[in-house]
């Protein structure tokens, strides 16, 4: 897999079965996602869809899980993200705060 804006590969494109480890070891593999650029993407979509397994958009199973528990009237996670990703990049344009 690609990313969208650049000729790179996606970072858990080099080794997707990693993805899909069990347990303490997702939280390693975790940290693939930090400088992907479909992150938001990604993990919107694994919510949305309740994707039980594997790691996505930077949250293990176990964290997905318990973010679905917490707020199980989100009917849109891509909506939530999308709105999250967009008050953080205009923090950052206004020199108010880091991207997050």
């Amino acid at each position: 897999m690609r990313s969208p804006t650049t000729a790179d590969p996606l970072p858990c494109s080099t080794n997707p079965d990693a993805m899909f480890e069990r347990g303490k070891a997702q939280n390693k593999r975790a940290l693939v996602c930090g400088p992907c650029p479909i992150r938001m993407k990604c993990l919107a979509q694994a919510l949305d869809e309740r994707n039980e397994f594997g790691v996505w958009g930077g949250m293990t199973e176990r964290q997905r899980r318990a973010l679905l528990r917490r707020h199980p009237s989100v009917s849109s996670w891509r909506d939530v993200l999308t709105k999250m990703e967009r008050k953080a990049q205009d923090r950052v344009a206004l020199g108010t705060g880091v991207p997050g």
